[in-house]
């Protein structure tokens, strides 16, 4: 008789119980009546179903869950016929995005094994990655333009905690990995609501004073890095909480310890190299190197991966260009925990960064008033991606450059100044 190992015995369930109850009373802050679609492993069942309890018990109208399963996304690049990878399920995307434009909220559990796909054909992946995106549009414009109440957590999948913790039981790894998850989400203390509202108000005292500055660019230095990242004409720094459209105040990462505003699509100058790998679509891209000119990718290199790379960069006219600037403090907790999570919710929050890719609207003055046409006049980024890569370091300096060329300090050696 095979013994299938039972991994949930491994996470506490106390703990994983508040980790739902935060996503949704701080994550999403679920009103009364209100639908929720939620996308998920189906690693992460002990996960959504405290997340369905706990939503009911806020009044949600119902709850529908998405599951996706590794197996059956191997299944797919292993025996499906080449045109396949050029499509994607319309229909489901479509019908997620008159959900959201009917006032559903939007939770997505994060928890696949990154590194799923490293053995698949790179160009199929590109394919099937480039369909999905845009499939995926009419849903993503709503959440990257924060017309609803969105969310994103994680589940300490078993296939993810092998790869985080290699060298330890698969059980030992699950708890290991489910642990820092706790600890990172703020959920490891006894009034995890309570933490969360303190840590808001922190990252709004660091978003208040970026926003009285109206620097126009950033100057990043550091080994490998000499960038000066311009900033969107009418950009707004956003962290921790914020309101959306609809009128709800959300968290839409946990965990997050970054302050994030909208760069200049045209007006990013210098070269980047990255401090942290970066885990796209089942491949790992390591010491990614890029050059900028007019705010445009002209050079990309990585140690590993960079054929990947290259496609992304690929994906449409946006994806050479800037979409957000993110600070983070290298003494932040994730940083501190010394675990590369090979998952960007969490890598971004030990890290500054950049992503590459769709802005967001919220990021700008009155975003929420302001036409497409408007947020490209003011310098913002339209593509169908959105990926963050990691360029902070406690060797890295940042300068803020006012309008008439002088500079002030903002962070020295990965800290604020």
């Amino acid at each position: 008789m095979t013994i299938v190992p039972n991994f949930q015995t491994a996470v506490d369930p106390q703990k994983l119980d508040k980790l739902a109850e935060v996503a949704v009373k701080v994550g999403l802050r679920l009103e009364q009546g209100q639908d929720l679609v939620i996308t998920a492993p189906i690693a992460a069942l002990p996960l959504v179903r405290l997340i369905t309890k706990h939503a009911y018990i806020a009044g949600a109208g119902i709850v529908s869950t998405f599951y996706s399963d590794e197996e059956t996304t191997l299944a797919r690049y292993q025996h499906a016929p080449d045109g396949s990878f050029d499509k994607a399920s319309d229909w489901l995307y479509e019908g997620m995005a008159k959900a959201y434009a009917n006032g559903a909220a939007r939770l997505a559990i994060a928890g696949d094994n990154p590194m799923l796909l490293s053995g698949q054909d790179p160009a199929k992946v590109a394919r099937a990655n480039k369909a999905n995106s845009m499939a995926y549009k009419p849903a993503l414009e709503k959440i990257a333009n924060f017309d609803i109440n969105w969310n994103i957590i994680s589940y300490p999948n078993p296939s993810w905690a092998r790869q985080v913790f290699p060298d330890v039981p698969e059980d030992v790894a699950v708890g290991k990995l489910a642990d820092a998850i706790f600890a990172a989400s703020r959920v490891d203390v006894a009034d995890p609501i309570g933490a969360w509202a303190e840590h808001n108000a922190n990252l709004k005292k660091r978003s208040t004073w970026l926003n009285g500055e109206r620097f126009s660019a950033l100057h990043f230095t550091g080994p490998g890095t000499d960038l000066t990242v311009g900033l969107a004409e009418g950009h707004e720094w956003h962290g921790g909480a914020s309101t959306a459209k609809n009128g709800i105040t959300c968290n839409p990462n946990i965990p997050t310890e970054e302050v994030f505003t909208t760069p200049h699509a045209l007006k990013v100058e210098g070269h980047v190299s990255s401090t942290k790998p970066l885990s796209h679509q089942g491949t790992l891209i390591d010491n990614i190197q890029v050059k900028f000119e007019g705010g445009r990718i002209v050079e990309a290199k990585a140690s590993r991966g960079e054929e990947v790379l290259n496609k992304v960069l690929d994906t449409d006219e946006g994806a050479r260009r800037l979409g957000e600037v993110a600070l983070v403090p290298h003494s932040s907790p994730i940083s501190k925990s010394g675990i590369l999570f090979y998952n960007t919710l969490f890598d971004e929050n030990a890290s500054c960064h950049i992503a590459l890719g769709q802005c967001y609207s919220k990021c700008f003055l009155d975003g929420a008033s302001l036409s497409q046409e408007q947020i490209k006049a003011q310098g913002g980024n339209s593509s169908l991606i959105h990926i963050d890569w990691m360029i902070g370091s406690d060797k890295v300096d940042i300068d803020g450059i006012r309008a008439d060329g002088s500079s002030v300090p903002v962070m020295r050696n990965g800290e604020w100044a």
